[in-house]
């Protein structure tokens, strides 16, 4: 079964349209219009092994939030699209993910039920033009319109570019594991209540 989806959003500060593919080989091509974001959503393409195309447009003008936003939740809504009523889903996925100095941990449930923990003590504000902040409202937008319980931890760092990075990093393979099809339970839901739809 292709697991597959396309979804565009358009509202009055942005268009965004995301095609993928769970089942890929990390091929990305990326214009969000926001060049760290393109940098970031290459890693999760890359070690989550989805196959990722992103075109977007914003009121970038004004700053960036509202496109980081948006490429969240429309990566959410195309993620819940593609795994359907999650049969076979393993569902839990967690990774560490190292660069240099800096150490991060993602863990995550598509559980049907969105929730974000983010403890990242980014050492510096930006990264180039990049406010570090959006990375939050990148992942809220996420979780919210997935249906995914995510814990985001850094725990160590001083190169905010680092952090950041492998942040991502864990975040696409942390997805990897948790999208994968159960070989043993290719037929089931992974829930005692039979039902992983919030």
């Amino acid at each position: 079964m292709s697991r597959t989806a396309q979804v565009t959003r358009n509202t009055t500060e942005t268009q965004v349209t995301i095609s993928l593919n769970l089942d890929g080989t990390g091929k990305a091509e990326l214009n969000s219009g926001v060049p760290f974001l393109d940098h970031m959503l290459d890693q999760i393409a890359r070690h989550g092994l989805i196959d990722l195309n992103v075109t977007a447009t914003g009121d970038t003008q004004i700053d960036d939030h509202h496109t980081v936003e948006d490429v969240g939740i429309t990566l959410g809504q195309a993620i819940a699209q593609a795994i359907g009523d999650k049969r076979g889903l393993t569902r839990y996925g967690h990774s560490y993910v190292p660069l240099d100095e800096a150490l991060s941990r993602v863990v995550i449930d598509f559980s049907g039920r969105p929730g974000l923990e983010f403890h990242v003590p980014f050492t510096r504000a930006r990264v180039g033009s990049f406010d570090l902040d959006l990375s939050i409202e990148f992942f809220r937008g996420f979780v919210n319109h997935a249906g995914a319980s995510l814990h985001v931890d850094n725990l160590r760092g001083l190169n905010a570019h680092h952090q950041i990075e492998t942040v991502f990093k864990a975040f696409g393979r942390a997805l990897r594991m948790a999208l994968a099809i159960d070989p043993r339970a290719p037929e089931s839901i992974a829930s005692t209540k039979g039902s992983l739809v919030g």
